[in-house]
């Protein structure tokens, strides 16, 4: 299939495209002991990451456990980020479930000064391609001053529905792909129109190098949130076309981005707020389903910290 010609991108979301080309930080959302949300840690880890040179970040992604939060929390984390970033960085709000919640919320987010959405992947057990197309245009056409994002966890998912979809709402700029298969990513990325959206590896670090090569142009990243120098170096070593420092960064991060996978990524966050607590920046807790980690995985990343911090990374 030829790639899809580029549709009418308005100016202002050209530029967003362009912005989004970079490390997408998914900031973590800390809570107390009680297990309400910390925000005035929030705040702090938002204001670290554009203190480091982040320009894009996702309150309400995974990374932010996005399903534990009520409806009220997630769109106060989308107003504590604008507000902690203060234009510094693109503001991405993740929205999802079903349509009236995703729509509401991104109505609050254009209301709240976010610059774009991430709409999370439907968890609807059946799924057509038309109705795929059809969730995500209701959302987009909502907000068409902001842009928009997908989430894409579904192999399904074909370059020519993303192509279809853009043709109907142009501000569908992105496509965060999070498919374990960069041969997919591949084909789907030109058969949507791989210079028609950013494409963003949505698998982080790990996953960057082997999808940089084929045709993304940035990642996201919850590591982002521990040691931002290692995201930002691999983010520099892939734009400079070092793919040998890159890798040499993925191997620093592998023990890292491994205990986070582990077991279907049960402890995809646990390990990252395991990171932040023992940094001192905010507490360990989560929310269930995820847990707060066992001690011998927290001696493993007690280990990977003073191993970066040996290495100038932290």
């Amino acid at each position: 299939m030829t790639a899809a010609p580029d549709h009418a991108t308005p100016p202002p979301l050209a530029h967003l495209r362009d912005r989004l080309a970079t490390v997408v930080a998914i900031p973590a959302t800390p809570f107390t002991p009680a297990g309400d949300v910390d925000w005035d840690g929030h705040a702090a880890l938002l204001r670290r990451l554009v203190e480091h040179g982040v320009q894009a970040v996702t309150p309400n992604g995974n990374t932010g456990e996005f399903y534990t939060l009520s409806e009220s929390e997630k769109k106060q984390a989308v107003e504590s980020t604008v507000r902690a970033v203060e234009g510094q960085a693109e503001v991405v709000a993740g929205v999802g479930l079903d349509i009236a919640c995703a729509v509401d919320a991104a109505e609050h987010a254009a209301r709240a000064g976010a610059s774009a959405l991430m709409i999370h992947q439907p968890v609807h057990p059946y799924r057509s391609a038309e109705g795929w197309i059809e969730y995500h245009r209701v959302i987009a056409d909502t907000v068409p001053d902001l842009g928009v994002i997908l989430y894409i966890r579904d192999e399904r998912v074909a370059g020519e529905h993303i192509a279809a979809l853009a043709e109907h709402s142009p501000n569908v700029i992105a496509v965060k792909y999070a498919v374990p298969d960069p041969v997919r990513f591949a084909s789907v990325a030109r058969d949507a129109g791989l210079d028609t959206f950013a494409w963003i590896a949505g698998l982080a670090e790990l996953s960057a190098p082997g999808y940089w090569a084929v045709g993304a142009t940035g990642f996201t990243s919850g590591l982002v949130n521990v040691a931002p120098r290692l995201s930002a170096a691999m983010l520099d070593a892939l734009r400079g076309g070092d793919f040998a420092k890159s890798m040499l960064l993925w191997e620093t991060v592998r023990e890292f981005e491994e205990l986070r996978a582990a077991d279907a990524s049960a402890d995809n966050v646990s390990v990252v707020k395991e990171a932040l607590a023992q940094l001192g920046f905010v507490g360990r807790d989560v929310r269930p389903p995820s847990r707060v980690l066992p001690q011998p995985l927290r001696d493993r990343i007690a280990v990977v910290l003073e191993q970066w911090r040996s290495g100038g990374w932290l």
